[in-house]
């Protein structure tokens, strides 16, 4: 299955994966029924998870609702660490994940806005280096696996500042390549695909992120908190919701004025 799968994220355009492979996908849950691990997101329990990535990890991708190993996490850090699910904010998603858009537009008090520059799933066309709001708009962005892909990260980066509130906070994941390089390595003009694959990890990725990314972060203004929430649950919770060991959560704050 790992082969197969690891064939499609490589053969067909992410556009179009986005689109089709949750009715696939929802075929497949019905081959992984049992109850050896759970999906926090949607709640549905399995034997295992399927295997997902370029390589195809192990017990990644939940058939019923895509979520993977960052998305549960995610989930379930925003229940226990944040009021998410319950105060008024005013939320813009780039690069929506198909598991949460649902879930999110759901919540009474969450005024909700996803975009994007080429993604079907969202509902407004986007640059991230130009964000087409104005000062201090939003009090949530999230922007996951996004930075590795664009031109100027620190742009980009400095654009969502820009249209945070004061106090307002950003959830900025990344690729984490183990063993992690000690700084960020870049080059945005580089066309080869091969040799993007080789430096960068991805063949649509421009940098590799290091150590120092929360450093990079914090240079465009932010305040950077780096949650070593994975690390407080318990071992069991951990293999039962097959969460990434050992991923930093990077939640970016715009300071009072």
């Amino acid at each position: 299955m790992k082969y197969i799968i690891s064939f499609f994220l490589k053969t067909i355009p992410r556009k179009q994966l986005q689109l089709i492979s949750h009715y696939v996908l929802k075929i497949l849950a019905v081959f992984y029924m049992g109850n050896q691990v759970a999906c926090p997101v949607c709640l549905h329990p399995f034997r295992k998870f399927l295997p997902y990535g370029r390589v195809g990890r192990p017990n990644a991708l939940c058939p019923n609702c895509l979520s993977l190993e960052r998305h549960r996490l995610l989930w379930l850090f925003l229940k226990d660490k944040t009021d998410f699910f319950t105060a008024p904010a005013k939320m813009l998603h780039v690069a929506p994940e198909l598991c949460y858009i649902k879930r999110f537009e759901s919540l009474a008090k969450l005024e909700y806005l996803t975009a994007d520059i080429e993604s079907p799933l969202a509902k407004i066309k986007m640059d991230i280096h130009d964000i087409p709001f104005p000062e201090n708009t939003f009090d949530i962005i999230f922007c996951n696996h996004v930075l590795e892909h664009v031109q100027d990260d620190k742009k980009a980066m400095s654009e969502m500042l820009r249209v945070l509130k004061p106090g307002g906070w950003a959830i900025l994941q990344i690729p984490i390549f183990k063993p992690l390089i000690a700084k960020t390595i870049e080059d945005p003009t580089l066309e080869d695909p091969k040799k993007r694959a080789e430096l960068f990890g991805q063949n649509d990725h421009v940098r590799m992120y290091g150590k120092d990314y929360a450093d990079r972060i914090r240079s465009t203004g932010f305040t950077v908190i780096e949650e070593n929430f994975i690390g407080e649950l318990e071992p069991s919770l951990v293999k039962k919701y097959a969460l990434p060991e050992g991923e930093i959560i990077h939640r970016a704050i715009k300071p009072n004025q």
